[in-house]
């Protein structure tokens, strides 16, 4: 198993103020597949002579993620910060296809929930490239990891 990966993750929850059912699930699984399979490298803790796994802290500060980073024994290696300003729009399209289809699969037919399944995993899609494009220069990672990131992205930007 390589050490270029996430073996723990947590978010900050004074950052999180409320969560649906539906999001709790999303934010569960999120977590437990990133920590099943994930490619991430910190490219500065690995410049300073760091080596993985990595323990991630994912919170929001200042219209910013940070996303702190300890190595297996525990030391903090470093913080990456990434403004979120560009993600604005993106999050609240996701937002709401996402409360749009959670009401669909209670009431509309598998052709409508298919319809905006289609759109949630699209809208999902461009934004993680967004977020792989905005770690470029602090991180390494794949596309799978990637995505589950902006997932709790997501996660910690809901405000109740």
């Amino acid at each position: 198993m390589s050490s270029q990966r996430i073996f723990d993750i947590t978010l900050d929850e004074a950052t999180i103020l409320w969560r649906n059912p539906d999001v709790e699930r999303e934010r569960r699984v999120a977590m437990q597949d990133l920590i099943e399979e994930n490619t991430f490298t910190p490219l500065g803790a690995v410049a300073d002579g760091h080596d993985g796994p990595w323990a991630l802290h994912l919170s929001i500060r200042d219209n910013c993620l940070s996303i702190g980073v300890r190595n297996a024994e525990g030391a903090e290696v470093g913080t990456i910060q990434l403004g979120l300003t560009r993600f604005r729009r993106t999050v609240r399209e996701y937002f709401a296809i996402c409360d749009s289809y959670y009401k669909a699969v209670r009431q509309m037919s598998a052709q409508e929930i298919e319809t905006l399944d289609m759109a949630r995993r699209a809208t999902h899609d461009q934004a993680t490239r967004m977020l792989v494009d905005a770690l470029e220069d602090s991180v390494e990672t794949d596309f799978a990891t990637a995505r589950r990131l902006f997932t709790l992205l997501c996660v910690l930007h809901i405000k109740g």
